[in-house]
């Protein structure tokens, strides 16, 4: 099994008019995540015609990135290009993959270029197929139901995210008895 397990940070819900803040990511390599395999970055938001975007207070209240702590960042033109060579031909992983794989496309549509990884899973699909009787499948709740714990200040920030998502992955389909 190997795939890329990875997390974004952004400054709202739409992938038409917000813009991805931060990318973490890890490779699980023959079911083992490989720390020394990961890719980590903060994003500059710019709108269409380069303008800096700003993150909204209540969004940066949630993962506790700032505006200053992206200025000086590489945009989205630089990281992507970067960032889909090391998915390659990989299957990813995330948690609510419909939000994440949707940012990823609206990005790489504006830039002339493909998200289309080899397979896409979801630990939240995972997550309600081991636990159907539950209603709350957000990573946090799924951390307690595994006993997984965040790196201190690594949730809502995409490589912490990722480190227990990629746990929960593995763990899920060992519940489920489901090779990737």
């Amino acid at each position: 099994m190997n795939v890329v397990v990875f997390d974004l940070e952004t400054t709202g819900l739409s992938p038409e008019r917000d813009a991805i803040v931060e990318i973490g990511a890890v490779r699980v390599v023959d079911g083992r995540i490989e720390e020394t395999q990961k890719y980590e970055t903060l994003v500059k938001p710019v709108g269409d015609f380069g303008q800096p975007l700003l993150i909204p207070w209540r969004v940066e209240r949630i993962h506790g990135i700032s505006n200053e702590m992206v200025r000086h960042a590489p945009t989205m033109t630089e990281v992507l290009p970067e960032f889909l060579e090391f998915v390659g031909d990989s299957a990813v992983v995330a948690h609510n993959i419909g939000f994440d794989s949707g940012f990823m496309r609206a990005n790489a549509q504006r830039q002339g270029l493909v998200w289309k990884p080899a397979a896409e899973h979801c630990t939240v699909q995972l997550s309600r197929r081991a636990f159907p009787r539950e209603r709350a499948h957000n990573l946090t709740v799924l951390a307690e139901r595994l006993g997984l714990s965040f790196a201190p200040g690594g949730r809502h920030r995409s490589y912490g995210d990722v480190q227990v998502t990629a746990q929960a992955y593995l763990r899920l389909l060992e519940m489920l008895k489901v090779g990737a």
